[in-house]
C-alpha cells in the first residue's frame, strides 16, 4: 500500500487532449486507483500540455519543486510517457526527487540500479586507467606518492568541500521556502512562531522531515538575506 506524500504528474499531447480531458482521465484514475489505500496524501496534481518531443516542461519543474518542498514523491501513471525522454530522466536524476510509476513500480529501483551499474562500469574504467598511467610514469622513473604533510592538506580540502555542499543545500532549501513564506507573510503572518504554524499547515516539512519551530523559520529567513 501507497505511504506518504506524493506529487501527481500528468502528460496530454495536444492542448485539444487537455481541455476535453481525454488521455488524462485514465492517468489520474490510474494514479488514484494505485493510491487507494495505506497512509497517503495527495499534495498536488500538475497537468503537462505538450509534444512528446520536446525537452522542455515547465509543469515538471513545478512538480519536481513541489515534491522538493514538501518532501514528496513524484508518482507518474505509465513509464513511456517520460522513461523514453532523455531529458525527463535527466532532470529527474538532477533533482534528486523519487519517483513511482504506477505501471511499473520497480521501475524506480531498477533505474538506480541501472544507474549504479554504469557508474561503477566507469569507475572501473578510470580506475584502470590510472593504474596504467602510473604503471607507465613509474617505469619512466617518475617519483608517485605524496610529500610530506600532503595529506593533511588534502584532508582539509575535502572536510571544506563538505562544508560547501551542506551549505549549498541549505540554502537551496531556503529559496525554494521563499515565495512560500512570502504567501504566508502576505497572509498576515508576522512572528516567527506564526510562519512556523502556516508551514505546518501546510504539510511542508523541515529539511530534515519534521515540523517548524521559531528558531527554524529565524535560520531560514537569514539565508534568505
Amino acid at each position: 500500500m501507497a505511504q506518504g506524500r506524493f506529487v501527481a504528474y500528468y502528460r496530454v499531447s495536444t492542448a485539444r487532449q487537455g481541455r476535453s480531458g481525454l488521455g488524462l482521465e485514465a492517468q489520474q484514475d490510474a494514479v488514484r486507483g494505485y493510491l487507494n489505500g495505506g497512509s497517503w496524501s495527495l499534495v498536488a496534481e500538475v497537468v503537462e500540455i505538450e509534444s512528446g518531443k520536446r525537452s522542455d516542461r515547465p509543469k515538471l519543474a513545478e512538480a519536481l519543486k513541489l515534491c522538493r518542498l514538501h518532501g514528496a514523491t513524484l508518482i507518474i501513471a505509465k513509464l513511456d510517457r517520460l522513461a523514453r525522454n532523455v531529458a525527463f530522466v535527466s532532470t529527474l536524476m538532477e533533482s534528486g526527487v523519487e519517483f513511482t510509476a504506477v505501471d511499473f513500480p520497480q521501475a524506480n529501483r531498477l533505474t538506480v540500479h541501472i544507474l549504479a551499474a554504469v557508474a561503477e562500469h566507469e569507475a572501473r574504467m578510470i580506475s584502470e586507467r590510472t593504474k596504467a598511467a602510473l604503471k607507465a610514469a613509474k617505469a619512466r622513473g617518475t617519483k608517485l606518492g605524496r610529500a610530506k604533510g600532503e595529506g593533511n592538506t588534502m584532508t582539509d580540502a575535502y572536510r571544506a568541500k563538505a562544508v560547501e555542499v551542506v551549505k549549498a543545500k541549505a540554502d537551496d532549501r531556503a529559496s525554494l521556502l521563499s515565495g512560500t513564506i512570502g504567501e504566508i507573510k502576505a497572509s498576515g503572518a508576522v512572528s516567527l512562531r506564526d510562519i512556523a504554524t502556516a508551514l505546518n499547515e501546510r504539510g511542508i516539512p523541515t529539511a530534515r522531515g519534521g515540523t517548524w519551530s521559531a528558531v527554524q523559520v529565524q535560520r531560514v529567513l537569514a539565508r534568505q538575506g
